[in-house]
């Protein structure tokens, strides 16, 4: 039996395990990216491994998170990055220099390399052939150290793509379809690989936009074929001799198999609060909007920006509307300034802001009280824009460019024989990489600076036989890493004070959270389906480690940040029955007996409610090695005893 891309690409670099779905592998990694919300911690916790020197075959840091700098601490924290990254081998991509995605894919995304970042949309390099992971901070910081990155062998779904996108319909829609589909919970476990005749018809930029958004989908990773595509791309950005072709066996198999008909897909958009919650635009039409947002590591490439140009040109912004767009890379915004785009992007009365990725993460432009915001963006959860009543929608470029002119909800094909937004992809793009910092070479003395803002991460101890907490808090369906940690200009700027952002955790929704979680010395959470969906950060494990939290106990958990409570030796349980959900009230007192056994060595696990006198099994299903980590209370404790030994 032949082999698919993702299989391919998993037993090239697998170190341990079986590639049987479901089953723990561990695969070795060549390339690690972070971003300045997550990188500092993850610099904290590469320094305390003792490693001098990162074992990867390239390692970056990109700052282009938290570039408001509105006190000290943001640029303190660039500077500790800047310093721990010279002085332990890896590139720093300063800020300005672009949205580590978007960059990553330019300059330093090779086919058939694997790669992990502490950003959830790290997958976008699956756009090129890589495979490309997000994962959380520590994870990045064991693969510099040289260490293998674990996880359950996905299943691979095949999502065959026939016919072409007409004008006015684009990548963005493709996606949005797969999630209309799929929901947001429909690639969990799973790795998403495109396929078909449809595929030569899309270009890295488009691929990309499809593979970044695969994260919705709650998928391990997304995949296209390398192909002439591909080849075309890596030669304009001077990077021909890192080409490889990659595609599946022609008797490859797979677990699903979802069609497409590029042909057949009109303008779509995702309503508030859900990436999935996907309707026609054309339902939408006349509907008054606020603000239009163009840019996000989805949807700011050369590319895309030449369509919104090519509408916006001899157009004026609706006077309802406040249109804010930032290019994804320095490259990107160069090539407008030269080629006469960005003038007509100004022209029209849009704000052009700095490249990064502000808005998508609420630092800066938050939309007015109850705005409609249309944002070419990934994610639309609750409160994300920085405005807690944000009535926020994904669309694609072309539907937010023409929205932005008319001042309400509008169809952009019906544009379609008055605009052309047909781009042809450049032969050679403008290549300067001067704001890319090369580390220092080995052995050579570099000063770490630290800055007053820079707090110890919380480490937890090893876990008692005997865990016996209140319930401190009970939250619904799909709670996202926004629910627990929120990011936005008031926040971000302290993801390297855990104390500080405790204040924060779980703000959005229940602001007594974390003085009842100290007052209570800490407690169980409790959670419905796919918890803890959406971004990468680790800070929503270390926060509610901080807090005092010993277990989460849920109807089912997103992927990393299962992995990212493990790290953190926080408990990850589910219930054997999802009904036991409702046996379970804030407030009530709950036991674990037996747990460092049971954990240690398997055997149902049985919560005892004392309040109300029943008990509820619990399913535990961990590796050998995550129960390791689990009895050590965390990665950083069982990688240390394991050194000590």
């Amino acid at each position: 039996m032949g082999l698919n891309i993702a299989q391919k690409l998993i037993k090239s670099h697998l170190v341990s395990g079986e590639m049987i779905p479901g089953q723990e592998i561990s695969i070795k990694i060549d390339q690690t990216l972070t971003q300045d919300a997550t990188g500092t911690m993850a610099y904290l916790q590469f320094e305390a491994m003792g490693i001098d020197r990162v074992k990867t075959e390239l390692s970056l840091s990109y700052i282009d998170h938290n570039t408001l700098q509105s006190g000290f601490e943001n640029a303190d924290d660039h500077k500790y990055i800047q310093t721990v990254c010279k002085k332990h081998g890896v590139y720093f991509s300063k800020p300005g220099n672009g949205i580590c995605h978007q960059v990553h894919l330019e300059r330093f995304g090779v086919p058939g390399k694997s790669l992990v970042g502490s950003d959830s949309h790290t997958p976008t390099c699956g756009g090129i052939g890589m495979l490309a992971i997000g994962v959380g901070g520590l994870d990045v910081a064991v693969a510099m150290g040289g260490g293998a990155f674990y996880l359950n062998m996905p299943s691979v779904v095949k999502v065959n793509l026939t016919g072409k996108l007409r004008p006015m319909v684009s990548a963005k829609d493709v996606i949005l379809k797969l999630l209309e589909i799929l929901s947001v919970k429909g690639g969990v476990g799973k790795i998403i690989e495109y396929s078909g005749e449809g595929v030569k018809t899309l270009t890295v930029p488009e691929r990309a936009t499809i593979t970044n958004m695969g994260a919705e989908l709650g998928a391990t990773t997304s995949v296209f074929p390398s192909d002439e595509m591909t080849y075309e791309f890596l030669k304009a950005q001077g990077r021909e001799k890192d080409y490889a072709p990659l595609c599946a066996d022609p008797d490859a198999e797979y677990e699903e198999v979802v069609e497409i008909n590029l042909s057949e897909l009109s303008p779509l958009a995702a309503c508030p609060h859900s990436p999935d919650n996907v309707v026609p635009v054309s339902s939408l039409s006349g509907k008054q909007i606020d603000q239009v947002c163009i840019g996000s590591c989805t949807n700011s490439s050369y590319t895309d920006m030449m369509k919104v140009a090519a509408i916006l040109r001899g157009r004026t912004v609706a006077e309802n509307v406040s249109l804010v767009i930032a290019p994804g890379s320095r490259q990107v915004l160069t090539m407008l300034a030269e080629n006469g785009a960005l003038a007509d992007i100004v022209a029209s009365g849009a704000r052009v802001v700095e490249c990064a990725c502000g808005p998508c993460i609420g630092m800066g432009q938050s939309p007015k009280s109850k705005g409609v915001s249309l944002r070419t963006f990934n994610r639309n959860f609750e409160g994300r824009s920085g405005t807690k009543d944000g009535q926020v929608y994904l669309v694609s470029p072309e539907t937010a460019a023409v929205s932005a002119v008319t001042g309400v909800f509008s169809d952009p094909m019906t544009l379609a024989n008055e605009v052309d937004v047909s781009v042809k992809m450049p032969e050679k793009f403008e290549i300067n990489d001067n704001m890319i910092i090369p580390p220092a070479k080995e052995g050579e003395e570099v000063e770490v600076v630290r800055g007053p803002n820079i707090k110890p991460f919380p480490l937890n101890t090893e876990l008692p036989e005997t865990l016996e907490k209140r319930a401190v808090l009970k939250v619904g369906d799909n709670i996202t890493t926004d629910h627990i940690m929120p990011a936005g200009a008031k926040i971000l700027p302290y993801r390297s004070n855990i104390p500080y952002l405790s204040q924060f955790c779980f703000a959005v929704c229940d602001e007594s959270f974390p003085e009842r979680a100290k007052e209570w010395n800490g407690g169980f959470i409790i959670g419905g389906s796919n918890y803890g969906q959406g971004s990468s950060r680790e800070h929503a494990a270390l926060v509610p480690l901080y807090l005092g939290i010993k277990a989460v106990i849920t109807k089912s958990f997103a992927r990393i940040h299962k992995a990212n409570l493990i790290n953190s030796g926080i408990l990850p349980l589910t219930f054997k029955n999802e009904e036991d959900y409702d046996k379970i009230e804030l407030g009530d007192t709950l036991k674990l007996e037996n747990i460092k056994s049971l954990i240690e060595n398997g055997g149902e696990v049985i919560l005892i409610n004392e309040t109300k006198g029943v008990s509820i099994p619990l399913v535990s299903d961990f590796s050998e090695r995550q129960r390791k980590l689990l009895s050590a209370g965390g990665l950083l404790n069982y990688t240390s005893k394991s050194v000590n030994k």
